[in-house]
């Protein structure tokens, strides 16, 4: 299993630069951003949507810093109820399987979106409780009008390029836990499961571990991410895990933290093992966003954290093992007080 990084934190620098640097604190793959909420730092998609020249170059900006491509990473709402808006992120999110395509990345990763309502409107409405029925009704309408069809449709353009598209479970988004992204799924079709981060399951009460499998064992672990979150318990049991509406002096909850600030190796170590049990053999890929640490220095501790957990080898199981035990005798030749069979 490789240990990536979502380039988004080394935005600071050019496309070569970012990847030698990744490859100095220790990352043996990259993700890239191609727009939208993941913004679009190094990937430069409309160009290499056009240019076959420059997916050349992006393959040898790779190889000559050692990395490989992860993933590429289009978050956007191509569900929004402004059509300019909606456009943009759905022409994104096409490019994007297009140029994956292109560089033989296996799954793209995006957001579900959430659209609006059926009396218009500019912005979208998430909804989170079916009570009192207005909501519901809402939500079905969301579902039958807007989301099955839209990822209906994207799940077979993706399907004739050879492209999976991973679903990042999070709110604000049609898809925020398990249960919604299989519904998508069964709905819409099998090129679409999960780009996994366990941060926004941690603070809506989920166990990662119990969602991973779940998620696994439906045949849709796509991509991965490695975010950690810091949950403040003392915070939750006052506010509770719904920040919106707090004040910017308030202190938060919960917050997004490096690798090891949130959760222990313990948590990592189960996680990775999980990962190798399902079969998943991706790039467990940082995604940093921690805002109380300096990048370099929290994206080295991320890989150490990760460093100690990740088998570096796919090699797995007791090969040594399989001429260990010698063949039992049968029940009619027990064996001797030497231990060898009576004939």
């Amino acid at each position: 299993m490789q240990i990536g990084l979502l380039t988004g934190p080394l935005g600071d620098r050019d496309r070569r630069t970012a990847f030698l640097d990744a490859k100095r604190l220790g990352f043996d793959a990259v993700e890239l951003g191609t727009g939208e909420f993941t913004t679009d730092y190094h990937a430069d998609l409309p160009r290499l949507a056009a240019e076959p020249k420059a997916v050349e170059e992006l393959r040898a900006d790779l190889d000559a810093a050692g990395v490989t491509l992860a993933a590429l990473s289009c978050h956007g709402n191509p569900l929004h109820p402004d059509p300019a808006y909606a456009e943009r992120a759905d022409r994104v999110f096409r490019q994007t399987v297009d140029v994956a395509a292109e560089l033989g990345v296996g799954a793209v990763n995006a957001f579900s979106g959430c659209p609006g309502g059926p009396d218009a409107g500019s912005m979208p409405n998430w909804v989170c409780t079916t009570w009192p029925d207005y909501f519901g009704d809402l939500l079905d309408w969301q579902w039958r009008e807007r989301v099955i069809p839209y990822w209906s449709e994207a799940n077979d353009y993706a399907a004739t390029r050879g492209v999976r598209i991973a679903l990042e479970m999070h709110p604000g988004n049609v898809v925020f836990n398990v249960e919604t992204l299989l519904r998508l799924r069964e709905a819409c079709g099998e090129q679409i499961g999960a780009n996994f981060d366990p941060s926004h399951l941690w603070w809506q009460g989920m166990d990662p571990l119990v969602a991973v499998r779940a998620v696994g064992e439906a045949g849709a672990l796509f991509n991965t991410h490695a975010k950690d979150t810091y949950l403040d318990r003392p915070e939750i049991a006052r506010t509770g895990v719904l920040a919106a509406g707090l004040p910017p002096s308030a202190r938060k909850p919960w917050q997004f933290t490096t690798l090891g600030h949130g959760h222990d190796l313990g948590f990592w170590r189960a996680f990775v093992n999980e990962l190798r049990t399902l079969g998943f053999d991706g790039a467990l890929c940082v995604e940093h966003e921690d805002e109380l640490a300096p990048v370099e220095e929290a994206l080295a501790r991320s890989v150490e954290v990760l460093r100690a957990v990740v088998w570096r080898d796919a090699e797995r199981g007791l090969p040594w093992m399989e001429d260990h035990d010698p063949p039992y005798p049968s029940l009619s030749a027990p064996r001797d007080a030497t231990g060898a069979s009576a004939s």
